[in-house]
């Protein structure tokens, strides 16, 4: 009898781990039967989506309060699809809003729970890690100082490495091909855009985006869509001169001089391709003002928390406006006073990380439980 596992990712960078993970796992045993909540990349690695990211995604406080009751019957439903499906164990991606209450459901269950990409609990909620502490039997975390906190608190989580070194390794790139394929001019160096990738987000921020046209007539804008959003949506909003393209989004950034990206995973993925960022973040006033009184860390973005220090420019909320965007685009792109800096600090952030091979161990590990 092959065995069974359920992994419960929300978002589309658990999605994305999610998928080199199901990929490793398939690959040392192929009669291993996986079901998810994921989204497009775990289903081409080989798991069954029973539902999708594109349904799970509320960001900030008051969009949770206003989707409260859908998040709730999607805790039935992911609740009811694990008993039925019978696991031998479940994997939780990130997520922590759902996958801490999860948990307890799946703990109950008398159901082994893995959490993989873990909650970032170190940055606020603190108390969280005693869920984390009572339902989850295995903890692997992917950023160095996260193990040290979990063992302050009695978890002995297992630091395996970021799972992003081997997937922005594997990623081949040939310019003239890129620029080919998306009718990219050859002569103009590239400015891209990371919007991010919920509907909240990219409203926000695009309207800034459009004044960096006339802010930098040698250069082209070039704004990353995602997928499931609609192309109407990025059109209504920016400048006609401004270039849409879609996925593509390593290659994007391997051919551009510098980049304007939201917080998130996409600073680190920036970071590890090499490209001098900018990171903004706009959300709702309301969520902002409730997240200062709560959020306990000093950077917003993956690469200056782990290295501890402003490597990339933050501009948060009032802070993100067209000239402040402009000014520091200026510092980075060639011949700006720290783009050089910034180069330099992403080489000290690769050995950071740790080791390279992060999805396979934990595959590994993953093995030995259900087995």
């Amino acid at each position: 009898m092959s065995h069974k596992l359920f992994i419960i990712a929300g978002e589309p960078s658990g999605d994305l781990h999610g998928a080199n993970l199901v990929k490793s796992i398939l690959e040392k045993d192929s009669s291993v039967k996986i079901e998810c909540w994921g989204g497009d990349k775990m289903a081409d690695a080989g798991a069954r989506v029973v539902k999708h990211v594109n349904d799970l995604a509320f960001m900030g406080f008051i969009e949770v309060i206003a989707n409260i009751f859908e998040i709730l019957s999607n805790f039935e439903l992911c609740r009811k699809q694990v008993a039925a499906f019978k696991p031998d164990a479940v994997v939780l991606i990130d997520y922590p809003g759902f996958n801490l209450r999860m948990a307890k459901h799946i703990h109950d269950m008398g159901i082994p729970v893995v959490y993989y990409i873990s909650p970032q609990i170190w940055a606020w909620k603190e108390s969280r890690v005693n869920k984390v502490k009572k339902y989850v039997d295995h903890v692997y975390v992917i950023l160095p100082f996260e193990r040290a906190f979990y063992l302050k608190h009695g978890v002995n989580a297992e630091f395996v490495g970021h799972p992003l070194l081997d997937e922005i390794k594997e990623i081949p790139f040939n310019r003239n091909d890129f620029l080919a394929r998306h009718s990219i001019e050859g002569n103009r160096p590239i400015i891209c855009v990371l919007p991010g990738s919920r509907k909240q987000e990219i409203k926000k921020i695009l309207p800034q985006i459009s004044a960096l046209v006339e802010k930098f007539p040698n250069h082209q804008i070039v704004v990353s869509k995602v997928r499931w959003q609609p192309k109407a949506l990025y059109e209504s909003i920016l400048h006609n001169r401004v270039l849409l393209i879609e996925g593509d989004v390593y290659h994007l950034l391997h051919a551009s001089e510098a980049a304007v990206v939201t917080s998130g995973t996409a600073t680190l993925e920036t970071a590890l391709i090499g490209t001098p960022q900018v990171v903004v973040y706009k959300a709702n006033w309301l969520s902002i003002f409730i997240a200062r009184f709560l959020v306990k860390i000093r950077f917003i973005s993956l690469v200056n928390l782990i290295m501890d220090r402003e490597v990339v420019k933050e501009l948060i909320q009032g802070g993100a406006t067209n000239n402040a965007i402009t000014e520091a685009l200026n510092d980075i792109i060639i011949g700006g006073s720290e783009r050089e800096q910034i180069l330099d600090s992403y080489r000290q952030l690769r050995g950071e990380l740790g080791q390279s091979g992060a999805s396979e161990i934990v595959a590994t590990r993953l093995l030995k439980i259900i087995e």
